[in-house]
């Protein structure tokens, strides 16, 4: 008989009631006092589980020093014993890694296939649904649309040239004198008030000049409000869907759809149409050249327009719905918000990635302060605006204003952050002595977009009945 272990005759053998393997009993006994477990076959096993075997039994003399020969043999003994089961359990450890290293590279092999295979499904969508805009897109009869083309040679010079005059003056730039201050901002109320024009209140832009504002409505319809007269001076055939976004372009009022359209429209007529979203648009922001628009939608892509020649320049993948969208004051970054709760700030020049800020909620609306440093965001149905420091990428500011945000908008110095929503309208202002942020006015008149007026000496906002509400100095 051998012994299951250090493979040699037994001094005191005994045998497993389980499995009936012979063992040295002082091998097996340690073995089971660690592991619990019989050494060959894994079952668990207790030392009362062991039989001893009888065996003539000859008497060993008792070594009286480890100085004597029979001594020393006995630790060599003892040794050889630990060895034989340190072995024995390297050698089980190293069989059981073998096999789940094997288990754990056919599961990672199977893995990277199985990315593969989803990759190319989804490049050939990508290809297929770009294929598909391309035969429906439409600019004035012109169609042209493309995916992820680089921008001209003359667009990106445009955009060079607009963020180098625009970043020389930012920072020096006075406070325009007849700005409006701070105590005059305080004492804002109603002032004019027009009839409901367009149910559901989703747009609201303000001309350069000051005097039209353009007004959509998320139930369907736009047009074009006279601020001096206090009356809708044109309406404008969106078409179907409803009015998303919109925007001003020198004397162009431009509206996106829920249809999937962004249509161009002069002195009430329509100058061009885009049909690129394989869903809606959901709006459309200006880049500050004038001359380039982009839109975002909730087929996970913007695209760049030329204005100015009326065509599609690039359509740019994300991985998310997009809701809302804004240009950096210098024109060389797009601000993309969307409903995976994320901020997506993209290089306008070459469509790159360069930052992400996340909010609690799919984002409802997003502004880039004057200063060109600062960036606010809402979530869908928070009552907080996050401000961001764009240069550290970090989180400087939360301001709580008590009640579910619609729209934010700052003004052209950066020192008011006018807010609306479901409670009213509330203004933040910005102390650079200080560095501290205080409000001015609120207001508890509920209303869907805020926008301010010339000089700051007006805020116009927009309710869901889609009245236009015009505030100013009481006084």
């Amino acid at each position: 008989m051998l012994c299951a272990i250090s493979g040699e005759e037994p001094q005191v053998p005994v045998v497993s009631r389980k499995s009936g393997n012979v063992y040295e009993k002082r091998l097996v006994e340690a073995y089971i006092s660690e592991n619990g477990t019989e050494p060959t076959t894994g079952e668990s096993i207790t030392i009362e589980d062991l039989v001893d075997l009888k065996s003539p039994h000859t008497v060993r003399p008792r070594p009286p020093t480890l100085t004597s020969i029979p001594a020393l043999l006995g630790v060599f003994q003892e040794e050889w014993d630990s060895l034989a089961l340190q072995t024995y359990t390297l050698q089980q450890n190293l069989h059981q890694t073998r096999q789940e290293l094997s288990t754990a590279l056919y599961q990672n092999d199977a893995a990277q296939r199985v990315i593969a295979r989803l990759i190319k499904e989804r490049d050939d969508a990508r290809q297929a649904l770009a294929r598909v805009d391309v035969g429906q897109a439409s600019t004035n009869g012109d169609a042209m649309q493309v995916d992820s083309t680089p921008l001209p040679t003359a667009i990106i010079e445009t955009i060079e040239t607009t963020q180098q005059a625009l970043m020389k003056t930012r920072r020096k730039r006075p406070v325009p004198e007849d700005w409006a201050t701070s105590e005059a901002i305080s004492s804002y109320v109603p002032a004019a008030t027009s009839e409901p024009l367009f149910p559901g209140g989703s747009v609201l832009a303000i001309h350069e000049v000051g005097e039209l504002v353009l007004v959509g409505g998320g139930e369907g319809g736009a047009g074009v409000y006279s601020l001096p007269n206090n009356i809708l001076q044109s309406s404008l055939n969106v078409g179907p869907g409803a009015v998303t976004g919109g925007v001003w372009a020198r004397s162009q009022a431009i509206v996106s759809t829920s249809a999937g359209t962004v249509k161009v429209f002069e002195e009430g007529q329509e100058a061009g149409s885009f049909s690129v979203h394989a869903g809606s648009a959901t709006a459309v922001a200006l880049h500050p050249s004038g001359t380039i628009l982009a839109s975002v939608g909730e087929d996970k892509t913007y695209i760049l327009y030329d204005l100015e020649a009326g065509k599609v320049l690039t359509q740019v993948s994300t991985d998310s719905a997009l809701y809302c969208a804004q240009f950096h004051p210098d024109g060389h970054l797009l601000a993309v918000g969307g409903h995976d709760q994320q901020i997506k700030i993209y290089d306008t020049k070459s469509g790159t990635q360069a930052a992400t800020f996340t909010l609690e909620g799919p984002v409802e609306a997003i502004f880039f302060s004057e200063n060109g440093t600062w960036l606010a965001g809402v979530a869908q149905g928070s009552s907080s605006i996050s401000i961001w420091d764009l240069r550290k990428t970090t989180q400087i500011k939360t301001i709580e204003t008590g009640s579910p945000i619609k729209s934010i908008n700052w003004d052209y110095t950066g020192q008011f952050l006018a807010v609306a929503g479901v409670g009213g309208v509330t203004v933040e202002q910005y102390s650079k002595s200080s560095k501290e942020w205080s409000s001015i006015l609120k207001s508890e008149q509920s209303c869907n977009r805020i926008i301010w007026g010339k000089a700051a000496h007006r805020l116009i906002t927009l309710d869901d009945a889609g009245v236009v509400t015009t505030y100013a100095d009481a006084s």
